[in-house]
């Protein structure tokens, strides 16, 4: 059987996004709906690119749940492990943009549909196609769902997947700093990709310098490390190598799923180069700064659209 599949477990929601950018939430006339929620994101750029991404979620039987759904089938994304519940409503974010584009969050999740979804309903003949498993630490709090991805981690890691983990630190959802870190700490050794911010560096290691953290994070199973600082690039760490690759200059509009455009086109370079777990550790620089290249001018492509699924440009569009 084909190993072809990104799986992404986690939350999808609504975004809510600003009518203008750079004012505060009160000053906000009016938002417009839009498809969220960041291993969703990863899978749709995955998806877009050419690829096979199904999600494993829960939703609310909700219009916003039904309407996720549909969105999510027509980004090219399967649903067929995506759940509804009437226990609780679909995740919404409502989000703020500033003059340049970066944004803030209010979350409506206390708790919300995907937070639900229970470690027994993750079936393992589900990741027979698994390429790849990706997750964030949104859905790692003490609910059914920090479970259900320890079990999707298990049954991917069985089938001869990927994981990769994308912290994407939401500190709002986490009163307790301590916990969150915690929490993250004990889900980073599980993963062969550990992709994380220049603005989550020191939450994470309490170094403000990636290469002075890089024996912190190699740790457990960890082949791989993207180290994203927005405007001034990209790295990529091996045990053996490093790359480095600018970022595109371009005028921002809504960064919005920018970080999990650059997660899943790399993740797309991996699977159509036939990249396993066990193959990164060979990679070399050149293969790290051309796929560092690719996935930033994607990003930079995401940027000068609002939303993060719908400013995704398919492979058909791509011309870099």
């Amino acid at each position: 059987m084909s190993k072809d599949t990104l799986y992404a477990i986690g939350e999808a929601l609504i975004d809510f996004i600003p009518n203008e950018s750079g004012c505060e939430f009160r000053y906000v006339s009016g938002f417009s709906p839009a498809l969220g929620g960041a291993p969703a994101n990863v899978c749709g750029a995955f998806a877009k690119l050419g690829g096979k991404g199904k999600m494993i979620t829960q939703l609310g039987d909700d219009p916003f749940g039904h309407k996720i759904a549909d969105e999510l089938a027509e980004a090219g994304i399967g649903t067929e492990y995506i759940s509804f519940t009437t226990k609780a409503n679909t995740a919404l974010a409502f989000v703020s943009l500033a003059a340049d584009g970066n944004r803030t969050f209010s979350f409506y999740r206390n708790p919300s549909a995907d937070m639900l979804l229970e470690p027994s309903q993750v079936r393992p003949e589900w990741f027979e196609e698994a390429y790849a498993l990706h997750f964030c630490s949104v859905s790692l709090g003490d609910c059914p769902m920090k479970e259900a991805h320890e079990t999707a981690i298990d049954y991917a890691l069985k089938a001869g997947a990927m994981i990769s983990f994308d912290p994407n630190l939401r500190f709002p959802l986490w009163p307790d700093r301590d916990a969150l870190y915690r929490r993250v700490w004990e889900f980073i050794p599980k993963a062969h990709i550990l992709k994380i911010s220049d603005e989550e560096l020191e939450f994470i290691t309490d170094k403000t310098n990636i290469e002075e953290a890089l024996d912190q994070l190699f740790v457990g199973n960890v082949q791989l490390i993207l180290f994203t600082c927005g405007a001034d690039g990209a790295y990529a760490y091996t045990k053996n190598v490093k790359g480095y690759a600018a970022s595109q200059k371009v005028q921002a509009i809504d960064t919005t799923g920018a970080g999990d455009a650059f997660a899943g086109s790399i993740l797309h370079c991996l699977y159509r180069d036939k990249i396993t777990s066990a193959g990164l550790f060979n990679l070399k620089s050149d293969e790290l700064e051309k796929y560092l290249a690719f996935a930033n001018k994607y990003c930079a492509a995401s940027v000068q659209k609002k939303g993060a699924i719908a400013s995704y440009l398919t492979i058909d569009e791509v011309d870099f």
